[in-house]
């Protein structure tokens, strides 16, 4: 009688403590799976775990043990992934998930819904939207800098230094072969509105409880503005006067805001659908991409069926 093999997640955290967050969403969506955790992750500690979980169950075992790479610190993050990427080969491949404390989900999300916004509105599609992430150097910010540089948005990143928002706009333009990201700094309340002054998009992507936009810097600067967006659910919130909660409210005359609580809501589905699409395959790496990917089939299957486009959606579907 052929054994049943469980599904099994093995944490792998390179902070002090492993993201409790994560697991629970893992209990949540799989009740049976096992869940094993790793904590201070290093990369030489992920070449010994994960070579030990390869093995002991076979080449269907392996089908069945799935990898979670979290941590703050995404760089680091990225490391143990090339290391795991390096050890393992056929028949013996594990399905990886990435999210650094859901950095990944929170920024495809994010963009996700200022997409989704501006196509309900009828303001179309992102390409050569102007755009501006407000502290765009951390892992959230980062990586909705790239994802609006792949829909061929025209993208200014900030920081308070102008050496880091300049690294990420030339990692970026890089990747993609084209000028579309600059880096700026910005520290004053006068840098910032400069910072936003020409965009259509501005998303704040600064640390919980940091106040980034001031409302009369948004007032002064933001008269082409037409969404604001902010990650910090934390008081103070990252642009004064946006709600948590506020999903396409009008936050200034024509100036929409969509708060970190809705986007909260679409991240949380977006990391249950990393989990579960790793679950379901017996190899790959699914992170940012994957659930950005998701977000935008979501989002245009949600409008088909409502028939809330002011536009048809064919019209504005870049491919991703």
């Amino acid at each position: 009688m052929p054994r049943q093999l469980k599904k099994v997640f093995i944490f792998l955290d390179t902070d002090k403590h492993a993201s409790s967050f994560d697991i629970l969403t893992i209990i949540d969506t799989f009740p049976d799976a096992a869940i094993l955790k790793y904590e201070s992750v290093t990369v030489e500690d992920a070449e010994k775990i994960v070579y030990d979980a390869m093995f002991p169950r076979g080449p269907e075992g392996a089908k069945q043990t799935k990898i979670f790479i979290n941590g703050h610190n995404s760089e680091r993050v990225n490391e143990v992934l090339e290391k795991i990427r390096e050890c393992m080969f056929p028949p013996f491949e594990l399905a990886i998930i990435v999210d650094p404390r859901g950095a990944y989900t929170t920024a495809a999300a994010a963009v996700a819904k200022t997409l989704e916004f501006s196509l309900k509105k009828g303001w179309g599609n992102l390409e050569e939207k102007a755009v501006t992430v407000l502290a765009g150097t951390g892992p959230v910010g980062q990586t909705a800098v790239e994802l609006y540089a792949s829909e061929k948005a025209n993208v200014v990143v900030t920081s308070r230094s102008l050496e880091r928002a300049s690294s990420v706009a030339t990692k970026i333009n890089k990747k993609y072969e084209r000028e579309k990201v600059r880096g700026v700094e910005a520290q004053t309340s006068e840098e910032i509105g400069k910072a936003i002054e020409d965009a259509d998009i501005a998303l704040s992507a600064g640390a919980a409880g940091v106040q980034i936009l001031p409302l009369e810097t948004l007032k002064k600067y933001g008269r082409n503005c037409k969404i604001v967006a902010d990650i910090n659910a934390i008081p103070p919130f990252g642009v004064e006067g946006l709600k948590s909660e506020s999903d396409g409210n009008e936050i200034l005359l024509d100036i929409f805001g969509i708060g970190a609580l809705a986007i909260g809501k679409l991240k949380n589905k977006l990391e249950v659908e990393l989990i579960k699409r790793a679950a379901e395959e017996p190899k790959g790496v699914f992170d940012y991409k994957i659930a950005y990917e998701a977000a935008r089939k979501a989002i245009f299957k949600k409008f088909k069926e409502e028939k809330s486009f002011e536009v048809e959606p064919e019209k504005y579907w870049l491919p991703y």
